[in-house]
């Protein structure tokens, strides 16, 4: 029986002071997929360490050069087809990164990120996602749940293990 493949990324839970979230909109619907907001970040390349992906990821998609080495705080691991083309399934690794407010300017142009289906970015409050925003939906979907823990409860001792 082959071995399961997953596709490992590193993600970053940007927090302003005000608790704040920053997010970015991922357009799937030419993919037969849906709208999800979610985290800045992406895939580990070959012989790159989680930091060094992640602070690659967050130059590329949101313009933010990030200093220090972030805590780890949650830990993701999906698996099926439809996660991750050419993969049995996503590991996800989220950083906690407290910096106050920006706006987001991108390393990359507005067609590369259209090309890695990104297309917008912004702050959220932990009411807004709690709300919903219609048929879109948040990764992980139980964003408020589990950012509403983190935020009352602090950085975990262990990396909280979550679901989709």
């Amino acid at each position: 029986m082959p071995e399961s493949r997953k596709r490992r990324s590193v993600r970053a839970i940007v927090l302003d002071p005000g608790d704040r979230v920053l997010l970015c909109r991922h357009d799937l619907t030419a993919l037969d997929g849906p709208v999800v907001w979610a985290m800045p970040g992406g895939g580990v390349e070959p012989g790159e360490t989680d930091l060094r992906a992640l602070r690659r990821e967050l130059m590329e998609e949101i313009g933010l050069r990030l200093d220090g080495d972030p805590p780890l705080v949650w830990h993701q691991e999906v698996s099926g087809p439809g996660y991750a083309p050419g993969y049995d399934g996503v590991i996800n690794r989220y950083h906690l990164v407290r910096i106050p407010a920006f706006v987001p300017n991108p390393a990359w142009s507005a067609e590369r990120l259209a090309a890695e289906h990104i297309h917008g970015m912004r702050w959220w409050t932990l009411a807004e996602i709690a709300a919903g925003h219609g048929g879109e939906l948040f990764s992980p979907r139980d964003l408020a749940g589990t950012l509403g823990a983190l935020l009352a409860g602090g950085v975990p001792d262990e990396p909280v293990r979550l679901g989709l």
